[in-house]
């Protein structure tokens, strides 16, 4: 670390970390702040990232790796607890350092900034499970909202009761939702209490229906993938950032 000392003259009334930051490796207020926000810069032995921290005489110091780039966005990954009582904004609050999944092999250094901002993209179906996606990249939001209809999602279904004839084959193709037919899924035994489903263009009671048309009950679902990026062993609870080659 480079250790900034404040001159005694400057060393009066607290100012913004921005401004002390500034004037002591004389650069501009705005690499300042990105230094900053980057979280490369330290006050007292702890990783400060807001510029606007207020400070007075402490010891402030700047990474010898610091690099004057802004914050780039990122995409989070959250295994969602199946039919936890919780809205986007709630699941917000569990996405901090400490249920970040000890496997992340994204590289990316975890910073304050990448929980600000964020917005839930291709909602759960209703009392599911599994992989839900948070993100400040607009460019992901555009991709998942845009090809909603054409990007296949994967759920894992537990269900109990029996199949009607022929119900493997209706549930593939041949079933109605909100009085207009069904296009064309994947559904296949995933075991003898398990189904897989995977389909496109997804609504909110859809695989429920589905499952009722033709005698079964959904006892729990979890999404497993969507589009091209798939959960895999991301634990219960925890999150990871999407990997820089993962593309939905």
């Amino acid at each position: 670390m480079r250790s900034l000392i404040p001159d005694s003259h400057q060393m009066s009334d607290p100012i913004r970390l921005a401004k002390r930051l500034a004037e002591l490796v004389h650069c501009s207020r705005r690499e300042a702040e990105l230094y900053i926000a980057g979280g490369w810069v330290m006050v007292d032995g702890q990783v400060v990232e807001e510029p606007q921290f207020m400070v007075a005489d402490q010891k402030i110091e700047l990474h010898p790796e610091a690099v004057l780039v802004p914050v780039e966005p990122v995409t989070i990954l959250f295994h969602h607890p199946a039919d936890a009582d919780m809205n986007a904004d709630a699941i917000k609050q569990l996405l901090c350092a400490g249920t970040r999944a000890a496997d992340d092999h994204s590289g990316i250094r975890l910073l304050k900034q990448h929980f600000l901002h964020l917005s839930q993209s291709l909602p759960l179906e209703m009392h599911a499970g599994g992989m839900t996606v948070f993100t400040q990249d607009y460019r992901v939001t555009r991709k998942l909202t845009d090809d909603a209809a054409t990007i296949e999602q994967e759920y894992v279904v537990q269900v109990a009761g029996d199949l009607v004839a022929d119900g493997l084959k209706l549930l593939n193709h041949g079933l109605s939702y909100n009085g207009k037919p069904l296009p064309p899924v994947k559904v296949s035994w995933q075991n003898e209490t398990h189904l897989r489903f995977a389909l496109k263009g997804v609504k909110p009671g859809q695989v429920a229906h589905m499952c009722k048309a033709v005698g079964l009950q959904v006892l729990a679902m979890k999404r497993l993938r969507i589009g091209r990026v798939s959960m895999s062993k991301l634990p219960l609870g925890q999150w990871r950032y999407l990997m820089p080659h993962e593309k939905f």
